[in-house]
């Protein structure tokens, strides 16, 4: 059985910054892209940021020189490390991981981000 643990969310305050983590377990760790994801309250989910099974990395351009995307994975890991944070960054952040071939596509269960003063 696929999981994906996300933790590290929480309130911070405008100007701050938290390191997101996804656990995953019972997959191919390193034969999948990892990305980050978020949904803010009535709004359509979002991307944040990717990194390939190589490691080659993608951000949105909302997130670009504020996040950084690491993966460990001896630890099966992938972090979410965010700076600056704004208040339009609340949202729930969302863990996925994709690997083409054979396709299979799963999705943590969100881990809270608030910002606020």
């Amino acid at each position: 059985q696929v999981q994906l643990v996300e933790s590290g969310g929480g309130l911070v305050q405008p100007g701050g910054s938290l390191r997101l983590s996804c656990a995953a377990s019972g997959l191919t760790f390193s034969s999948y892209a990892m990305s980050w994801y978020r949904q803010a309250p009535g709004k359509e989910r979002e991307f944040v940021a990717l990194i390939g099974s190589a490691g080659s990395t993608n951000y949105a351009d909302s997130m670009k020189g504020r996040a950084t995307i690491s993966r460990d994975n001896a630890k099966n890991t992938v972090y979410l490390q965010m700076n600056s944070l704004k208040p339009e960054d609340t949202a729930v952040y969302y863990c996925y991981a994709r690997r083409s071939w054979p396709l299979s596509t799963y999705w943590g269960q969100g881990t809270q981000v608030t910002v606020s003063s």
